[in-house]
Parts: C-alpha cells; structure tokens; sequence
C-alpha cells in the first residue's frame, strides 16, 4: 500500500510539473521563468524604484511619497541570506543610503526636493543593478544632460524623472543593463 501511495503522490507532482511547464509555453512566459530564476532577491527594489521614477516622470509628488515609503519597506524587508556573497557586499554597502534617500522622499510632497533625492538614490540604484541582476529585462541607465544626473528606466524611451512634462524627453540611454 506504501509504494503505490508514494506513486501516486510522485505522480501527482509528476503531472502538476509538467501542466505548469505546458501553461508557461503556451501563454508565452518561458522567457520571464526562465530570466526570473536568474534575478537576485534584490529585484523588488527595481520595482519599487521604477514606480517611484513614475511618479515623478508625473509630477505627482505625493505618489512620490508613496511610491518611496514602499521602497523604503522593500529595502527593509530584503532577506540577507538568500543574497550571493557579492549580491550582500554591493546591498549592505548601499541599503543605508538607499534608505535615506527613499525615507526622505516619502516625508516631503516637494517635488523639486524630492527628485533632488531621486537623484542621489538613482547614483546607489545604478551602483546595485550593476553588483547584482536586478531583472530578467534590460535596464537602461539613461544620463539627464540638464541636471548631469542618472536615472535608470525598463524602457528604451527617455522619459524624464527630473523635469517631467517640461522636458519630459530630454536626455539619452548611457548604457544597457542585463
């Protein structure tokens, strides 16, 4: 009775593994599967901060806000000790500042004073994405020739953090992250 319970427990796992395998090609997610067990545990740091970047690109000062008190919760939830040896270095030598700029932004609704920050965090931001694969995309870093500030963006197209709709256009794609 032992064995063909632990069969049918094997197959039932057996089968799960292989419908998930089937979905995932057919509504075409393999690459994200694929490219997703290659991101670090750092990754949802990305995602916070390209919402952040959002915000601003809107000139909406107070998604801003929220926008980074959600980073600032995801740098303190980061768990260490699923991070690499390098993946750890680069992220404690970065979360402390990480944490001021994205806790600064989150207490003030000044625009001008929050992309001040914005850019500040993008400096550590870049310095991340660089020590660890943040992404199974491309990240752009792309240079705001106004301000001689960074900013990292997941598409090609510049859309300007630091002027919005002033200049929502203005700057250029310095490098390509993978």
């Amino acid at each position: 009775m032992k064995p063909l319970l632990v069969m049918l427990i094997a197959g039932l796992f057996a089968g799960s593994a292989n419908a998930n395998a089937l979905f995932v090609k057919r509504n075409g997610f393999m690459d994200g599967v694929a490219d997703s067990a290659k991101q670090s545990a750092l990754a949802p740091l990305l995602g916070s901060y390209y919402e952040l970047k959002n915000a601003l690109v809107n000139s909406d000062a107070n998604a801003a806000a929220s926008k980074a008190a959600d980073l600032l919760k995801a740098v303190s939830v980061v768990d260490m000790k699923t991070l690499s040896a390098s993946e750890h270095k680069a992220f404690m030598s970065l979360q402390e500042k990480l944490s001021f700029d994205a806790r600064h932004i989150s207490e003030v609704k000044n625009i001008s004073h929050q992309r001040e920050h914005f850019a500040s965090l993008s400096l550590n931001m870049i310095a991340l994405a660089k020590a660890a694969k943040l992404s199974g995309q491309a990240v752009y870093e792309d240079y705001c020739p106004m301000k001689k500030t960074y900013w990292l963006s997941s598409e090609e197209a510049i859309k300007n953090p630091y002027f919005g709709n002033e200049m929502l256009t203005c700057g250029q794609v310095k490098e390509t992250l993978h």
